[in-house]
């Protein structure tokens, strides 16, 4: 493995820490800066809105000016930027602010080595490749669970930020100096976003590119810490307990759909079978009653393992892209996927103020729109065209 592509994912482990560490500290931070759950759900759902806006400028750097500059110069920026705005917070909407940065700061670095990956190796090993990238970089979200929350407990949650803006900043300077752009395609083919659109396959991917993310994100991101808070009376420690064992799940099921396209012969319907799955798991959180700690937690688990199949949609996407729009495909898809979980989020925050209830009940209206958007994904997936590399 190349050393720009070690040190890309080592940025990568940084953005899945960056989207998912609210989860653990929301009581600190209800102490100290006075946010609520509705703050924080919008300061979440902003990282993933403004990622998601950033694909298509993103996009363009990599098919213009390629991933060295485009993801050093905004690692930089926005995550070196975005942590130390997050370390002096004194206000919920310095929060909010700060994350916003830590989005634009994250945008580039998947991308970046998904673009490398088209660009250098065989199309057959794209999906592996890019699992077990994700599934590397995922353990950020180990970091972002029991580990953050010990840290945070035993530092303070503004050194630990303090301490990852020194550490964005270096890895930056990192990508700068060691990526290798790979060279241009040949030929002079023009295109874009729009000519990528103009695919009627690609359309019955979308439903699909919307449902198969921003649930898990939701639930390990922010609302796995209170749900186990709020129904069970779990301290930090034990949130950050059940946060730890949705990550690992998460990692596992990323590496484990990386080589099925190619054992099965398909991606459609290993998608299809791994999201339905997930779907069952979450609708048992909403109808089986008096669930436990023990229960919920295994629920949780089993939605993050089976519905880790973001690989094989982004290589099911990158599959009908010409190769000089390869750099705009994977980010039209990573656009999608992140945009709806950036709106899910929001709109979670809305739906659990509104319950008007506590306890269980209270987060059972966002299981219902995550399950349903999950449920349309794969109903309309079922008419998708097939394809493998």
């Amino acid at each position: 493995m190349r050393i720009d592509i070690l040190l890309l994912c080592f940025a990568y482990v940084l953005s899945q820490f960056y989207r998912s560490f609210l989860a653990v500290l929301t009581g600190m931070l209800e102490r100290d800066v006075g946010t609520t759950a509705e703050d924080l759900a919008l300061a979440s759902g902003l990282w993933f809105l403004v990622f998601a806006a950033m694909q298509v400028p993103v996009g363009l750097a990599l098919d213009r000016i390629g991933p060295r500059r485009s993801s050093s110069v905004l690692l930089l920026i926005g995550g070196a930027g975005g942590a130390a705005v997050f370390a002096l917070a004194t206000q919920p909407w310095h929060i909010v602010a700060a994350m916003a940065l830590l989005g634009v700061g994250c945008s580039n670095i998947l991308m970046a080595a998904y673009y490398i990956f088209a660009r250098t190796y065989a199309p057959a090993v794209f999906a592996t490749l890019a699992a077990v990238f994700l599934g590397t970089g995922m353990l950020g979200n180990l970091a972002g669970s029991l580990p953050m929350a010990l840290a945070a407990e035993a530092f303070g949650w503004r050194g630990c930020m303090a301490v990852l803006a020194l550490v964005s900043a270096v890895v930056s300077v990192g990508l700068f100096v060691l990526i290798k752009d790979p060279p241009p395609p040949e030929g002079d083919a023009k295109g874009g976003l729009l000519d990528l659109l103009k695919i009627p396959a690609f359309w019955l991917l979308v439903p699909m590119i919307l449902g198969c993310y921003g649930p898990t994100a939701g639930l390990r991101g922010l609302w796995i810490g209170p749900y186990f808070r709020e129904t069970f009376g779990a301290d930090p420690t034990q949130v950050g307990q059940a946060a730890l064992m949705l990550a690992i799940a998460m990692i596992l099921g990323t590496y484990a759909y990386g080589p099925l396209d190619r054992w099965f012969g398909t991606r459609k319907w290993v998608v299809l079978a791994g999201n339905a799955g997930a779907l069952a798991c979450l609708l048992g959180l909403i109808l089986v009653p008096g669930l436990g700690p023990v229960g919920a937690g295994a629920l949780f688990v089993g939605m993050g393992l089976l519905g880790a199949s973001y690989p094989l949609i982004m290589a099911h996407g990158r599959a009908f892209a010409p190769p000089h729009l390869v750099g705009r495909a994977v980010t039209l898809v990573n656009l999608l996927a992140l945009g709806a979980a950036g709106l899910m989020q929001m709109v979670s925050g809305r739906l659990h103020a509104a319950a008007g209830v506590e306890g269980a009940a209270a987060f059972i209206p966002v299981f219902w729109m995550y399950a349903a958007v999950m449920g349309l994904g794969i109903v309309v997936y079922l008419f998708a065209e097939d394809r493998t590399d």
